[in-house]
């Protein structure tokens, strides 16, 4: 193989030479049957944040076992999944890129995260990933299984699930929240969807990391979200990840407050949460 041009390669053509190497040489490369793009160099391709891009894993037909490089690791599977092309390059589907992701990663937080933002991405569904998990039996896996379990639970995020983490710590009793619900006005309108909501009591929790919400016009966003759910009678905790991290029985005290007060108030929020529920994580 031959690149004509100056200077190195990038991502996508590194994963196309990846993939040409593993085919099978009297096959067509491209067309998905003998070799096709997997794991975080699958994801990376498909804008998934801090999804590793080397070494490239690409799947091919079991038993053929070609030698791996540096920049190359082949996995042999007799379980061969639809393939799809993205950027001109063979590639499993989003849901199967990151299951073979999650087999080979050693660090359980990279994980939590990585597959956390596949699905907050949309390219994939929780219950779907779920099932390929399951079918790729990872779920014996204490970090993946938890993992599911946070996505199953409407958690898109680590900030979230680190979150969830410590409240659940600190306070096994406190209620359940919805994570991410979305919440409508009366008359059907969108109003906002929280990190965590108590729909009973009308109570919200954002975690509003400065990754996301300290500059000028995001601090002003943050602002007019807590306003609008104010005005539908909705009580807003805000708190940073580290916050949440290094003192989390001030926030949990700080959410029972709210919970109790809300319970006894005479006027209920108007925002309903449509469309939500935290799924079912089967045995």
């Amino acid at each position: 193989m031959y690149l004509l041009q100056t200077g190195p390669p990038d991502h996508r053509q590194r994963a196309l030479a990846a993939v040409l190497y593993a085919a099978e040489p009297a096959a067509d490369p491209l067309s998905g049957a003998t070799a096709a793009l997997t794991g975080g160099a699958a994801l990376a391709l498909l804008g998934i944040r801090d999804a590793p891009r080397t070494p490239a894993d690409v799947l091919v037909r079991a038993p053929r076992r070609p030698v791996g490089t540096a920049e190359v690791r082949p996995v042999p599977t007799a379980r061969w999944p639809q393939t799809i092309t993205v950027a001109g390059i063979p590639s499993t589907r989003p849901v199967r890129a990151a299951a073979d992701f999650a087999s080979r990663a050693g660090d359980p937080d990279r994980v939590r995260a990585i597959l956390a933002h596949v699905v907050q991405s949309g390219w994939c569904h929780p219950q779907d990933l779920y099932a390929e998990l399951r079918t790729a039996r990872l779920l014996r896996r204490p970090a993946i299984r938890a993992a599911a379990a946070e996505l199953l639970a409407g958690v898109r995020s680590p900030a979230e699930a680190q979150a969830r983490d410590a409240l659940t710590a600190t306070d096994p009793d406190l209620p359940a929240p919805l994570w991410n619900a979305r919440l409508y006005t009366p008359d059907g309108a969108f109003l906002a969807s929280p990190d965590a909501y108590w729909p009973d009591e009308g109570v919200a929790l954002e975690i509003d990391s400065a990754e996301y919400h300290y500059t000028r016009d995001a601090w002003q966003a943050t602002l007019r979200r807590r306003l609008r759910l104010e005005s539908h009678g909705i009580l807003v905790i805000s708190a940073t990840p580290s916050m949440i991290r290094d003192t989390p029985h001030e926030v949990t005290r700080a959410l029972r407050t709210l919970l109790t007060l809300a319970s006894t108030r005479p006027t209920p929020p108007t925002a309903t949460a449509r469309g939500h529920q935290q799924l079912f994580l089967p045995m």
